[in-house]
């Protein structure tokens, strides 16, 4: 390696708070037992995110249920409080494995994804004792199967097939099942009747809610379905097509009725909801990337209360049989995901009753080397308003070396969430932009649809308007400013450093992809065949594809690059940061090729965390300097 490539180092105080604040433990996807005395989620404070189980009301040690070579990725507890059923990613593969095990830890056993090659996706547990729903894709092709799996004995039974269909519910008597199928952004949930395989859409297509569906669910008596779909914009009121409540009766054969509109906000997306005994909804929105809890009127949509939260996001929960109190994952930019006590009780009968932080969670890394971020608003070329959050090291109050950090998806949206880079970047005196370009969710479908397909090369043109809104604002340095992102960030990294070249000084990808050709044929097959409609058919626009591939364009990269995967992501291929380190080297680019070892497509080993974070900082501290 030319001695121009050698770690330059960081002080050491910067070090050690890279490692507190990347080594930083958290607490998520929470499931309550059914007599609310007992929590299971995961944890990655051994290093390694596990299933754990501990008690709510009083501050025991959490038992460890899950193998000690299991990466665990979500649990679901039966409702007869038997089994609690969790995914295992294998060696950081996508390609997910079933597992249940007993509470007290006993009969720890695969169930559903033997073959390396299978995917499980997640389901839920039926009415039946011992029966978990799930969707199974075998790897051969792009279709996924809804399985029913006798989690005591591991006899599976198929209750629907036919294109790529991920459960959403079963209802009563396992005669039924809703299932979502369709690729990404032209996605609809359908019922489906287990004894003929019919399969009918729960919304017609010029329907409410019709162009997009998902999370169906049906009413405790099964003859009618809620659903989260996709509404069209209201009259006069731009940026209001949002995600919002349907109900769809169901008649006595099964088949769906004419469904109305129940909730929605022309300001928030509706990203996950719950209906309760007592004939009210709990809404979970999306307002501006912060999350916002609502109880609302089934009747008629009208809101009851409004729960505060104590920290800005909450990506999971889990509500208690009788609907009075729920188990949130929060997090915010000084905290990393952790677990509450949230009421929702009445005025009346929550008099007193605050959102508490469960006992046993991890401790929070420091707050004085952490950043909150500022919530900034600029505009496109075109006059496209675009967001971002801007997170400034303490004593800056100028221009400074900047790094702008993609997210990924690309319909991914960044929200004031723990950031272990960003703050990391902050500790090492680094300003850190996260932009929202067009594409990202949050802010309707027109906006998240904006870059699908032949418009994602104009799309591209929000990389060179977000820096120069930075250095205009007198926030970015001229000259000094880096690019960096994970997954289609990444790839959008390496886009930015090909496509303006003069405009970045070094760049960091990590698991992003080089070339879209090859990135189809790599990937996993539902994931190819999920990824069509957002970036192009791999046959019929190769041209296209190869058009807005970065590996095309690998001559135009001036920047010093750093490419980072994990060296078991089926997802964006190894091959994608492997082939693209292989074509610059040769071409005596300053680049750097970091293989984690043991990763799929997100880092999640604490020790592979803080040394990826430590190089990324490392990178932008030495590249980022005059020229």
């Amino acid at each position: 390696m030319p001695d121009a490539l050698r770690a330059a180092g960081l002080p050491t105080a910067v070090r050690l708070a890279i490692a507190e604040i990347a080594g930083a433990a958290g607490a998520w996807r929470p499931a309550l037992a059914p007599g609310g005395d007992r929590i299971a989620y995961v944890t990655d404070r051994s290093g390694t995110p596990r299933l754990e189980v501990a008690a709510l009301d009083r501050p025991t040690l959490p038992a460890v249920l899950s193998g000690a070579d299991e990466e665990v990725v979500s649990v679901a507890w039966s409702p007869d409080g038997t089994w609690l059923a969790y995914l295992v990613s294998p060696g950081g593969s996508i390609c997910a494995e079933l597992h249940a095990v007993r509470p007290d830890g006993t009969d720890r056993h695969l169930v559903a994804g033997e073959d390396p090659r299978a995917t499980v996706f997640a389901g839920g547990w039926t009415s039946v004792p011992g029966h978990y729903v799930c969707s199974i894709a075998s790897g051969d092709g792009p279709d996924a199967d809804v399985v029913l799996v006798d989690v005591p004995s591991g006899a599976q039974r198929t209750l629907a097939r036919g294109g790529f269909l991920a459960v959403t519910a079963v209802a009563p008597g396992e005669q039924r099942v809703l299932a979502r199928r369709g690729p990404r952004g032209h996605r609809h949930v359908v019922v489906v009747d287990v004894a003929t395989g019919a399969q009918r859409r729960v919304l017609p297509l010029d329907g409410p809610g019709g162009a997009e569906s998902e999370d169906g669910r049906f009413d405790p008596g099964g003859h009618a379905v809620f659903l989260r779909a996709g509404l069209p914009e209201l009259p006069g009121v731009a940026g209001s097509d949002r995600t919002g409540l349907v109900h769809v009766p169901l008649d006595e054969r099964g088949a769906p009725m004419p469904g109305r509109v129940l909730v929605r906000r022309p300001d928030a997306d509706l990203e996950a909801y719950a209906v309760r005994p007592d004939g009210t909804a709990v809404c979970v929105w999306n307002a501006g990337g912060g999350t916002e809890l609502e109880v609302r009127d089934l009747a008629d949509g009208s809101l009851v209360r409004a729960v505060p939260l104590p920290l800005p996001v909450m990506p999971g929960w889990s509500l208690s049989a009788d609907g009075s109190a729920l188990l949130a994952e929060l997090t915010g930019p000084a905290a990393p995901r952790s677990l509450w006590q949230v009421p929702l009780g009445t005025a009346a009968d929550g008099a007193g009753l605050r959102p508490a932080p469960l006992p046993a969670m991890p401790h929070r890394p420091d707050p004085t080397l952490l950043a909150i971020p500022d919530h900034r608003r600029y505009a496109a070329d075109d006059g496209t308003e675009l967001d971002g959050w801007l997170y400034t090291p303490r004593g800056v109050h100028g221009a400074n070396r900047t790094v702008v950090s993609f997210h990924g998806g690309p319909e991914g949206q960044e929200r004031p969430a723990f950031s272990p880079v960003a703050q990391a970047l902050v500790a090492a005196g680094i300003t850190v932009f996260a932009p929202n370009v067009r594409g990202s969710g949050g802010r309707g479908r027109a906006f998240q649809s904006a870059d699908d397909g032949p418009a994602r090369e104009a799309s591209f043109a929000d990389v060179p308007a977000t820096v120069r809104f930075l250095e205009e604002a007198g926030i970015a340095l001229p000259g000094r400013v880096g690019a960096h992102g994970w997954s289609y960030g990444g790839y959008l990294t390496l886009v930015a450093l090909t496509r303006w070249p003069d405009l970045f000084a070094a760049g960091v990808s990590l698991a992003g992809m080089s070339d879209l050709r090859t990135f189809f044929a790599g990937t996993e097959p539902w994931m190819a065949a999920a990824s069509v409609p957002e970036y192009g058919d791999p046959v019929t626009d190769r041209d296209m594809l190869a058009a807005i591939s970065p590996m095309t364009a690998l001559d135009r990269l001036r920047a010093p690059v750093l490419l980072a995967h994990g060296d078991r992501d089926t997802n964006v291929p190894v091959l994608e940061s492997v082939q693209a380190h292989q074509e610059l080297s040769a071409r005596g680019a300053p680049v750097e090729l970091l293989l984690l070892p043991g990763e799929g497509h997100t880092v999640v080993g604490r020790a592979n965390l803080v040394h990826l974070t430590e190089r990324v900082t490392e990178w932008f501290d030495r590249w980022l300097v005059a020229r």
